[in-house]
């Protein structure tokens, strides 16, 4: 697996609290010049990356984030805003509270909301995996799979953990052979990256490998 195929799979990521459009605006023209899947960048940010990019690379948003514990009726509200600014793929979080209580339904519910508010874009169901039991974490595989998700992600990247290979395994052996996975959170280095496509992820949600393949250019 080469560098340009693991760049291929990343969500070149820059979801700081004090993110400005110019850093935006750099991670875009990094996105576009490494070939990244797209771009995962604050709401507030979509139009505007949308326009810069013209069309050549794709703009991801998040949507209850990092949290998750807005009202549906939030996040729906969110995630069409986004969509009408132009976001062509979604990453919402998940009530986590619901989640500790076994309300399992209600997940399930918010879910199949955002599926539908997305239509055709790419939908990405994030679980905060360093937060849940293992039991928890084999639900919501099942979960994400009947609500038709596209995606299964790991982590936002702001709370007590990061991606693990052995949640990655586990979110691919356990989710729909129609959900793809994706592992965020804490990937640092293209030996990492790769072993994550590996085990089954298709995306990888990071800042670092794109920073990483620069370094190797400048030692060339």
């Amino acid at each position: 697996m080469d560098v340009k195929e693991i760049l291929s799979h990343c969500d070149h990521t820059l979801l700081a609290q004090t993110a400005t459009w110019e850093q935006i605006r750099a991670l875009c023209d990094d996105g576009m010049r490494y070939g990244t899947a797209s771009v995962c960048i604050p709401p507030c940010y979509v139009k505007p990356a949308k326009e810069y990019v013209g069309g050549r690379l794709a703009v991801c948003t998040v949507i209850g984030f990092p949290n998750g514990y807005q009202t549906t009726a939030v996040k729906a509200f969110e995630a069409a805003e986004a969509i009408r600014e132009g976001a062509d793929e979604i990453d919402m979080v998940i009530h986590l509270g619901m989640v500790k209580e076994g309300r399992f339904d209600k997940v399930l519910e918010e879910i199949r909301t955002l599926r539908a508010v997305c239509g055709s874009r790419v939908l990405k169901v994030i679980i905060e995996t360093c937060l849940l039991t293992q039991e928890e974490k084999e639900t919501l595989c099942r979960i994400v799979t009947q609500a038709k998700a596209d995606y299964i992600k790991t982590s936002t990247g702001f709370s007590t953990g990061g991606a693990t290979f052995e949640d990655v395994a586990l979110m691919r052996r356990l989710s729909g052979p129609e959900v793809k996975v994706k592992a965020a959170g804490g990937i640092s280095s293209l030996e990492d990256a790769k072993r994550f496509l590996e085990l089954g992820a298709d995306r990888l949600g990071t800042s670092r490998i794109v920073k990483a393949v620069k370094a190797m250019e400048n030692k060339q």
